[in-house]
């Protein structure tokens, strides 16, 4: 195992050096404007975890596969704001916003191939494995994001049906890093498989969480404006959760496009709240976790490893009390 203190640094060490093509600068500036304003690093940090459970030092066969899935995320933030109309990111101004959709667009694409110049920086022994692995996943992630704007212009959305879609969109890129960390680390199939899905349903109750946050949380503390979700009309877990659970007047009041913003937000939260759904998602947050933490069980792990796993769960989702 490798200390959680020496992860810790190495990640910073790994985006605070990262570098990016000088220019052309009005197509590399974004690039290191986004990593510049920093993020929760979950991705590589989990990738490093796993790898680290099974290999006792970092090298770049490691490290620059790790950044990569990075990268990649932060390719898909930037092309997510746009669809999504979001001003803010990390509380600071979104790459369509400081720059232009234009700008944003293709500085998305060229985040997304050097993603790939860093995925294939693996050991060349399982590179293969290791790029179908990725090129999977990214697929996945788009298929995601498809569905979750399909599912903007419909009334009703099945809870079954939102739980596939924030799968693809959240779940498969952390349960990648999961997976790929224990290949490169050299874990059996059935290791990484049971990894794969510790990873997936961690990314689900990530993905829940974060939804519960947009509501109730902090804009300080969550990096972006409180309410998004609702004035986008989004569907979140929230909204389906509640929807399930009989909230009258919710349909009407997500599609009132007359309220101010806080009003809005407000008379939304009211119909969350009188039918308890707020709970519900806690709830739900827990039991996802527990679940996850019961895949890194079945897994052979070295000495710690659990332990290890657990605690990048508790401190992925233990944000919301």
């Amino acid at each position: 195992m490798i200390a959680d203190t020496i992860l810790d640094q190495a990640v910073k060490d790994l985006f605070d050096g990262i570098r990016f093509q000088e220019g052309p600068e009005g197509l590399y500036d974004p690039l290191r404007y986004m990593i510049a304003i920093g993020g929760k690093r979950i991705r590589p940090r989990l990738c490093l975890t796993t790898y680290s459970i099974y290999k006792q030092a970092l090298t770049e066969e490691i490290l620059q596969p790790a950044a990569g899935l990075e990268v990649f995320h932060t390719f898909t933030l930037i092309h997510d704001d746009i669809m999504d109309h979001s001003p803010l990111r990390r509380g600071n101004p979104t790459v369509w916003k400081k720059w232009s959709e234009d700008t944003a667009i293709l500085s998305g694409d060229v985040m997304s191939i050097d993603a790939y110049k860093r995925i294939a920086q693996a050991p060349a022994s399982i590179l293969p494995e290791v790029l179908q692995l990725f090129s999977k996943t990214a697929s996945e992630v788009c298929d995601g994001q498809q569905l979750d704007m399909d599912f903007e212009k419909r009334n009703i959305v099945r809870m079954s049906e939102y739980m596939q879609m924030i799968g693809l969109k959240t779940g498969v890129l952390i349960a990648c890093a999961a997976r790929m960390g224990a290949l490169i680390g050299g874990a059996s199939r059935e290791s990484q498989q049971h990894l794969y899905d510790y990873g997936y349903l961690l990314g689900l109750a990530f993905q829940v969480a974060d939804d519960y946050l947009d509501a109730y949380g902090d804009e300080k503390v969550f990096g972006k404006p409180i309410g998004g979700d609702i004035l986008n009309g989004k569907k979140s877990w929230l909204t389906v959760r509640a929807v399930e659970l009989g909230a009258k007047g919710l349909e009407e009041a997500l599609a009132d496009n007359t309220a101010a913003p806080e009003e809005k937000i407000a008379l939304v939260k009211a119909l969350y709240n009188s039918v308890g759904v707020a709970e519900e998602a806690r709830k739900t947050i827990g039991e996802l976790s527990a679940q996850a933490i019961g895949k890194a069980r079945e897994a052979a792990l070295p000495e710690g490893g659990l332990e290890a796993l657990e605690h990048f769960a508790h401190a992925l989702v233990g944000r919301v009390k």
